[in-house]
């Protein structure tokens, strides 16, 4: 598709933040947010106590203009911003979905600024952006919302002593079985069932297939292949190349587990690459360290009450 192209001014009135600095306000967890040049957690860094100067209000969209360059993110409460940071606000009103949409194509820019420290102070107004016709109707249709402005499931933070945690084998937790089912050439718009391959990104789903899913739902698959040592929940039945291998719980997962071992797993990802692949018997004898409860056993139960505390956790 050709897009229209348009400044992104002619869409947005561009302003520098606050430029504040962090370490000549008061931090107050209860305060305002406070957004930075960070990539993640929508870029907010802390909370502070309120100003003399209004916050500005949530909806808007902020960008970094340096370190994280161009990261930009739709802020979900008032927040005040730091050094080199500009906030987007909509000349039309827009759905939070197609503000989402701006910071996609808005950081898809990013690779403009990575040498030499370059920074977006005096181009970002002027970057240009497919016309607001041009946002994707299926954006319209669902809304994600719900997901990014989620809190905590349980309002109580965890903390936990990792010395005191046991290493077992993932053959002990684990059957763990090469995928099947398709190739990437069996990938059919009319596909229904979800065709699992060794990416990095979509859940490492690669597309639908029309054949009968050859994997049950409610498993971890776990690049052998390809992005070595990416793992994934995979909620629903699917099919899978043999570069993916399924890791079928020997004890009760759920979807808040699955999200603490993925974690875990996928920090072993260091020790393989394209000449060291992950294969069947070195992810069975590989070692996993875990909590324990008093009967020196996997505490399941902690895990699942852990990750339901973290921030954004009622959205997974």
């Amino acid at each position: 598709m050709k897009f229209d192209l348009v400044p992104l001014n002619e869409l947005f009135i561009i302003e520098y933040g606050n430029q504040y600095d962090l370490n000549k306000l008061y931090q107050d967890n209860d305060g305002i947010n406070f957004v930075s040049r960070s990539s993640s957690n929508l870029g907010i860094t802390a909370k502070v106590e309120r100003t003399q100067a209004d916050p500005y209000d949530k909806g808007l969209i902020t960008v970094a203009l340096g370190g994280s360059v161009l990261s930009s993110f739709v802020q979900p409460e008032e927040f005040y911003t730091a050094q080199n940071i500009k906030v987007l606000r909509p000349k039309q009103e827009l759905a939070f979905n197609e503000k989402v949409f701006y910071c996609v194509c808005i950081l898809k820019n990013g690779f403009k600024y990575s040498a030499f420290g370059r920074e977006a102070n005096t181009s970002l107004d002027f970057l240009l952006v497919p016309n607001i016709k041009h946002i994707p109707h299926y954006l319209k249709e669902h809304s994600f919302s719900d997901y990014i402005f989620s809190k905590s499931i349980i309002a109580e933070e965890l903390n936990f002593d990792a010395t005191s945690w046991r290493w077992f084998q993932y053959k002990d937790l684990f059957h763990i079985e090469r995928g099947r089912g398709a190739r990437v050439s069996d990938i059919s718009e009319s596909g229904k069932t979800p065709f699992v391959t060794s990416i990095n990104s979509n859940n490492g789903t690669k597309g639908f297939v029309d054949f009968q899913p050859e994997h049950d739902g409610n498993v971890i698959t776990v690049n052998r292949n390809g992005s070595i040592g990416e793992a994934f929940y995979q909620e629903k039945p699917f099919c899978s190349t043999e570069d993916v291998h399924v890791f079928v719980p020997k004890f009760e997962l759920d979807k808040y587990i699955a999200m603490f071992l993925i974690a875990l797993i996928r920090k072993e990802s260091f020790r393989y690459s394209y000449g060291r692949k992950w294969g069947l018997s070195r992810m069975r004898n590989s070692w996993i360290k875990l909590p324990i409860d008093q009967n020196n056993k996997v505490d399941w139960n902690f895990i699942r009450y852990y990750i339901k505390s973290l921030n954004y956790s009622s959205g997974i």
